[in-house]
This record gives structure tokens, C-alpha cells and sequence, in this order.
């Protein structure tokens, strides 16, 4: 039988892999990086939690990316269920954030502002947490934001992810990363705002009524991504993929 040309090994490479050259953000322009994890069977939570699907080396990969943005952007759910709190300075980003602020302010979406302003994530951060809700929402849970937030608003009864990813990037936030969770990432991959995906494969099977990393309906053109590289770490896979323009 003949081979198939196009199909080739993906070696290990040898030594050490230099993640921040490997992750490295272009240098020019709004760039979005959203970094998800899932399971072989395409389970995004184990036990409703994306936590419990990494390894130490996903968690490494995870303040790495952290240290790069210069926003981080998750959605109000994933807040509530993991417990987030807010970004904290890390001793080993070394000279990442260098010219910038000690650490990327969180900005969480809601369209209900269903928060407790009172929560760590809002009273201890580094850099004020921003809070990215349609105009639309409660007036009085707009107000109780702003006392604890800087708030952006953005479309009338569902967020507009195209004006609030502007609205980011006229404040000087230029390299955003997307944590989540899944009904955010599709919002941004149906307005053709994802420029890449960084997607953690963990070698586990999982079934049950997990959502995939993109909760959403089907889009009407499948977004098509390019493989920028694979790296390996125990049976774990990092994956590296960029928007084909």
C-alpha cells in the first residue's frame, strides 16, 4: 500500500523548550489568545471544573500565558464555579511584564452582573477588575459594579464582543487571554474575534454531559485553525493553533 505523504512523526525535541519564545504574542496589533484544556473524549470539565484536567504542566503554561497578556478575560460563570480570584504578581513571569503593570487586570464578562462585588477577585486586586456587561443590564447591579469595578459597557441586552474587545484595547490592553468558560469562547469564535487557541489535551476519558470547550450553536462556517506547534509533556499534548486569515 502506498504512504501517505502529508502524514509525518511528531518527535519530542530535544532539551528544554523556551515557552515564552514558543508563546510569544505578535508585536503588533489586537491580538486574542484564549487557552483551553480538554479531555480525549472533548469533556472541558472533570467533576464541573476545568481544573481537574491538567497537570503541573498545564498550570505552568497557564501563568505563562497569564504574564504575556495584558488583559485576561473570563466569563462570570467561571468565576462563580472555579472560585477565581484575582491575578496575582508571579516571581518567575522575570522580565515579561517588564514596561507594563505588575500583573493584567482581570476582566470578567456578565450580562446579569450576577457577582459578589465583595469577593476578593473585585476588593483585592493588583489592577481594578473590569467588569464587561451589555447596557442592558440590572441598572442597580450596574451601579453596586462601578463601586468595586471599572465597567465597560457594550451592546443593549447581550454583550457586543467585538465593541468590548475594542473598548479594551483603546484602554492599551492589545494582548488579551481568554480563560473561559466555553459559552464565552464561542461568543468570540461566532464574531470571528479568535486569533488562537491554545488547547491542552489531557489523556483522559471522561463521558458523561461535560461541555466541549465552545458551548454555543453551530456556526454557520466552521472556523479553520492552523497548527503553529505540538509539545509534549508526560501523556499530556500542548496544542498551538492560529487563525488561517
Amino acid at each position: 500500500m502506498d504512504t501517505l505523504e502529508t502524514l509525518r512523526t511528531l518527535s519530542p525535541l530535544p532539551g528544554p523548550v523556551d515557552l515564552a519564545e514558543r508563546y510569544a504574542p505578535p508585536e503588533r496589533g489586537r491580538h486574542l489568545r484564549a487557552n483551553m484544556v480538554a479531555g480525549l473524549d472533548g469533556a472541558a470539565q472533570r467533576a464541573g471544573l476545568s481544573g481537574g484536567l491538567g497537570n503541573a504542566a498545564d498550570r505552568f503554561l497557564f501563568s505563562l500565558l497569564r504574564g504575556l497578556a495584558d488583559v485576561v478575560i473570563v466569563g462570570a460563570g467561571t468565576v462563580r464555579a472555579e472560585g477565581y480570584g484575582p491575578v496575582r504578581p508571579v516571581e518567575g513571569w522575570g522580565g515579561l511584564r517588564e514596561g507594563r503593570s505588575a500583573v493584567p487586570p482581570l476582566a470578567v464578562i456578565s450580562r446579569t452582573l450576577d457577582l459578589d462585588f465583595d469577593a476578593p477577585v473585585f476588593t483585592e486586586a493588583v489592577e481594578p477588575t473590569i467588569v464587561l456587561a451589555p447596557a442592558g443590564a440590572p441598572a442597580e447591579r450596574l451601579r453596586a459594579a462601578r463601586e468595586r469595578a471599572e465597567v465597560i459597557t457594550a451592546g443593549e441586552a447581550t454583550l457586543d464582543f467585538a465593541a468590548a474587545l475594542a473598548a479594551l484595547e483603546a484602554r492599551g490592553h492589545r494582548r488579551m487571554l481568554c480563560e473561559g468558560g466555553p459559552s464565552v469562547l464561542a461568543g468570540f469564535v461566532a464574531a470571528g474575534l479568535l486569533d488562537e487557541l491554545c488547547l491542552t489535551l489531557s489523556p483522559l476519558l471522561l463521558a458523561g454531559a461535560a461541555t466541549r470547550i465552545l458551548n454555543g450553536p453551530p456556526l454557520p462556517v466552521p472556523e479553520e485553525l492552523s497548527l503553529a506547534h505540538a509539545l509534549q509533556d508526560e501523556d499530556f499534548l500542548f496544542l498551538r493553533y492560529t487563525r488561517t486569515r
